[in-house]
Order: C-alpha cells, then sequence, then structure tokens
C-alpha cells in the first residue's frame, strides 16, 4: 500500500546557470513561508539557448548529505565536448558545499528538502509539472525567471513570489482565499514570518504585494526612524489614490524606479508595447514608456489627469523630461478578464454574480467617462482583454489602456448651432456608439465565457455572429459559459444579455443610446 506525504509543499525554482546568487530564492523562502514539517521542492533548472535542439531524455541521480537529488534534462546537441551529464556533475560539485547548510536547518525545522535538477527544459513546462504532483501552496522563483510568472500563476494559481533582491519579493498571492495565508513583515531572527488568514485588506481573492525585510523597510524610507515598526500585512499602497498624486516625475526618478531600464524589470514587451515594474515609496508601480513622436502620449496624458474613478487604472504620475516620456500606474493587477476566461480554473471561480458585478463595473466606468467627467470622453477598445482584475482591493474590476481613447469635447462647451459644434456633436456620437456596442461585445464575453477572439475554424463565424442570433431567439442558456450551468444566480445574466441586445442594435445616426440607460437595464431595472 502507498504511503501518501500529507505535508504542505513549497516549490523554489532558482536558475542553475548563475554563478552567484542562485539560493536566493531558496533562503528567501525558507525564511518567510516554509513551515515546520512541510515539503519543499527546490528545482535548479540550467536552461538551454533556443538554438539547441532537443531530443531524447534520461535522468541520474545526486546524493548530497543524504538528500537524494534527482537530475532530468533533455539531450542537447551542444557544441564540443560538453554533455548535459558533464554540467550536472559540476553543479553536484557546487551543490554540495553551498547546500549543506539548507540541509541542516531543514533538517532542524522537520522540512522535507527534495533537489531536482533541470536542463534542457523550458522552466514554465518544469514547474507546471511539478507542481501537479505536488499542489504546492506556495512557489518562489529565482529573480531571473520574472518573465515566467504570468505563465505559471495562469496554470497553477497558488501563491507566487518572484524575488527581487535585498531580500525583497513580489508576491501574487492565490485566488482560494481560504487557503491564502497573508504574510507579515514582522521577522525574528531569521525565523520564517508570520502568517494569518483574515485581514481587511483582501477579501475576495489575489493581490500583488512587495515584501521586505525590517532592514529594507527602513532604508528606503527616508525620515523613519530605522527601528520604525513594519505594517503588518504587505507594504503596499495605491500611490494613485494618495494626496499629492498624479505627479510629475523627472528622469533620474524614473531611472532608479526601473533599475535604469533593466531588462530584469520589462513584464511587458509587445510588439508596440513595453512596460516596466518597480518600487516607488513602497509600492509597486509600473512604468510605460513612449517614443518622443508617439501623440497618445499627450493624448492618454491629457485624459487620465481629468479622470478619477474607483473602477479605471489611474496615472500615478508622468515624466516629459526631454528624451524621457513616460507615464506612470499602481501595478496591483495579477490578471486581466480575458485570461481568466481563458483559464477553466478560474472561470469556475468566477460567478455569475462576480460577472453581473463586473459589468455593473465597467459599465460605472463608460458612464462616467461618457456623461460625469470633466469632458466627454470615448475609450475606443473596450473588451476582456482591457478589464483588469483586482481582487480584494478597493474594487474587483478596472478599466484600463487608453492608448486609442479620445477626448471629445469639453463639457464647458457653449451649446449652439455653429458647423463646429455640429460637427463635435456628431463626432461625438459616433465614437460613443462605438463604445455602446463594445460594452455590448463585453457582456456577451461575461455570458458565454469566449472572448472576442473566439471564432468557430469550421464555420467561420465570430463571437458576435454566434451569440446575437441566440439570444434575438431568446435561447440564452445557448449561450450562458457551460462551466457556470449548475450555478445560482443565473437571473442576472438575463439583464446582462437584455443590456447586451441594446447596446449590439444601437445604430449610429440613430436614437441615441446613453450609458446610464444600458447601465440601469444591467441592474435590472425595467424601462419604459
Amino acid at each position: 500500500m502507498e504511503i501518501v506525504d500529507q505535508r504542505e509543499s513549497v516549490i523554489v525554482v532558482m536558475d542553475s546557470n548563475r554563478s552567484r546568487g542562485f539560493v536566493e530564492a531558496l533562503d528567501w523562502g525558507l525564511k518567510h513561508v516554509v513551515k515546520p514539517g512541510d515539503r519543499v521542492v527546490l528545482l535548479g533548472v540550467l536552461c538551454c539557448d533556443s538554438g539547441k535542439k532537443i531530443t531524447t531524455s534520461s535522468c541520474f541521480p545526486i546524493n548530497i548529505g543524504g538528500i537524494v537529488i534527482s537530475n532530468r534534462w533533455e539531450k542537447i546537441e551542444l557544441a564540443g565536448e560538453v554533455r548535459p551529464r558533464q554540467v550536472l556533475e559540476k553543479k553536484k560539485e557546487i551543490y554540495q558545499s553551498i547546500l549543506q547548510p539548507f540541509c541542516r536547518q531543514c533538517k532542524k525545522n522537520e522540512v522535507k528538502l527534495e533537489i531536482r535538477l533541470y536542463a534542457g527544459y523550458c522552466p514554465v513546462q518544469i514547474v507546471v509539472h511539478e507542481a501537479q504532483n505536488s499542489k504546492p501552496r506556495w512557489i518562489v522563483l529565482d529573480s531571473n525567471f520574472k518573465k515566467f510568472k504570468l505563465s505559471i500563476y495562469e496554470h497553477i494559481g497558488c501563491n507566487l513570489a518572484v524575488l527581487k533582491g535585498n531580500d525583497v519579493a513580489t508576491v501574487i498571492t492565490s485566488q482560494d482565499t481560504e487557503n491564502s495565508p497573508i504574510i507579515s513583515n514582522t521577522k525574528t531572527d531569521g525565523a520564517p514570518l508570520k502568517t494569518s488568514t483574515k485581514t481587511e485588506t483582501l477579501l475576495n481573492g489575489c493581490f500583488v504585494a512587495t515584501l521586505c525585510s525590517d532592514k529594507y523597510y527602513a532604508k528606503n524610507h527616508e525620515g523613519e526612524s530605522s527601528t520604525s515598526v513594519p505594517p503588518k500585512f504587505p507594504h503596499w499602497d495605491m500611490l494613485s489614490q494618495k494626496k499629492g498624486y498624479p505627479r510629475a516625475f523627472i528622469r533620474s526618478e524614473i531611472e532608479e524606479i526601473t533599475n535604469n531600464f533593466a531588462k530584469e524589470n520589462v513584464v511587458v514587451d509587445a510588439e508596440n508595447t513595453k512596460a516596466y515594474e518597480g518600487i516607488f515609496q513602497g509600492s509597486p508601480v509600473l512604468v510605460k514608456p513612449f517614443l518622443e513622436n508617439d501623440n497618445s502620449f499627450w493624448s492618454m496624458l491629457k485624459i487620465l489627469l481629468q479622470t478619477r474613478h474607483r473602477n479605471i487604472t489611474n496615472l500615478v504620475g508622468y515624466c516629459c523630461d526631454n528624451t524621457c516620456m513616460c507615464l506612470l500606474f499602481d501595478n496591483l493587477c495579477v490578471n486581466t478578464l480575458h485570461m481568466a476566461l481563458q483559464c477553466d480554473d478560474k472561470a469556475r471561480k468566477l460567478s455569475w454574480k462576480r460577472r453581473w458585478h463586473i459589468a455593473l463595473e465597467i459599465g460605472g466606468s463608460l458612464r462616467y467617462l461618457h456623461e460625469e467627467s470633466a469632458g466627454v470622453i470615448a475609450h475606443l477598445s473596450v473588451c476582456s482583454s482591457h478589464v483588469y482584475l483586482f481582487h480584494g482591493l478597493v474594487c474587483s474590476a478596472m478599466l484600463g489602456n487608453f492608448r486609442t481613447a479620445s477626448w471629445l469635447k469639453d463639457n464647458t462647451m457653449h451649446e449652439d448651432d455653429s458647423p463646429r459644434v455640429k460637427r463635435a456633436n456628431l463626432a461625438e456620437e459616433e465614437f460613443l456608439s462605438i463604445d455602446i456596442h463594445d460594452y455590448g461585445m463585453f457582456l456577451i464575453e461575461l455570458i458565454s465565457g469566449k472572448t472576442c477572439s473566439f471564432q468557430n475554424r469550421s464555420e467561420g463565424y465570430s463571437l458576435i455572429d454566434w451569440a446575437l442570433p441566440l439570444l434575438e431567439d431568446g435561447l440564452l442558456s445557448e449561450v450562458m459559459d457551460f462551466r457556470l450551468m449548475d450555478s445560482d444566480d443565473v437571473a442576472v445574466v438575463s439583464y446582462m444579455a437584455r443590456a447586451a441586445l441594446l447596446c449590439l442594435k444601437n445604430k449610429t445616426g440613430g436614437h441615441r443610446i446613453f450609458m446610464s440607460k444600458v447601465l440601469a437595464m444591467v441592474r435590472g431595472e425595467q424601462l419604459a
């Protein structure tokens, strides 16, 4: 009869390519998240270059002080006489000396330590495979693997920490709040940080925080005593909500936040978009640089300086110092709605009532932009990819990505019959109609669990081509996300469906539909 190990697991992933500092992730994990009696799976990853050919796999054991280290590699064709076995044998000699203190510490705390070395595998593939076997409570990543954090989190969804250096880590918490401890910043004599399952700042999911030791906290808060007591929970704040923000930044501040635009700080690197993460005054921020000739910088800055809403990604600051043009935002997001809907586990956690609340929140942000802000603003790209989920903070969903947004006119513009005002009013109706239509599509995404990128390959039709006829025929159940078919609160789905039909049938040049009317329908109000 097979004996099942009931220990809770923590996976630590270190970069075996590093010649120094590769045990920082293990050291941090043992200090902050590993509890006595836990099982620690240490994964040493020796990445290969993209040009190397992968063929077959093999495995052999290494023993360090009574602890067996399993080794696995893909057989890689390398230049010269170097082979994976030779590389891993050299790593074994290094590990035998460096890991001994950690082995003794684990033995003292009754922590079971398992060490596995991999060569030639993708880090995401390794971590996901190990997590499926061990069901970890935490995963701790080496700072060199920061670019893989979202891919790993999307596949696994447990607590995730990414080392930043100086005993500091960025943390993404699990969406399973009942089993997701919040880490205290209090550290005493190297003991694990205290954990708590109750907090007034985390109510329904996950958030990103930056954990810091007492020393780091005191060092980075000028004017405070070095003996000041750190906060009980991870030290983070939404800077955009503080007095004095948004504000202008100078280039030297941006360089300090991004470590001089270091490659390690890059979190987004798409075709037309790059973003860096960093810390400013103890809070995580996101820095988005722009090219000098990018006019979207000025249009976004104009709009975001005038907008403040709980369901909009608000501006922390900006820099337009000669060649440095950047916008800064709070960096508390761990997920987009698009990403959540594509993951079955996360989609199931988005109940009908939760999706309805998201519809209300994003609808409220559009009403604010159209009818309540300092000017009439059209977002022009409302979709699940631009809706960010902030579980447990001041709100659960925020509308972001204002790159295509347009400031249509000031609310102070005089109403007259001049041709200029008539043209402005016509453009306003056309642009706002786009937002209304896109919001209808967004409601379809929430109802169906499919995203706008959905397309039936055999039939060649899009999401709206598939869903709209079914809704018009009253076949709502055919459109509803089958992953939630057994859930309660299905009544709210009919509210969203009625509002979606209203939005998608809205024609430019006809009777204008206001966002406040659409939002009332989403709430379930009966309209004349």
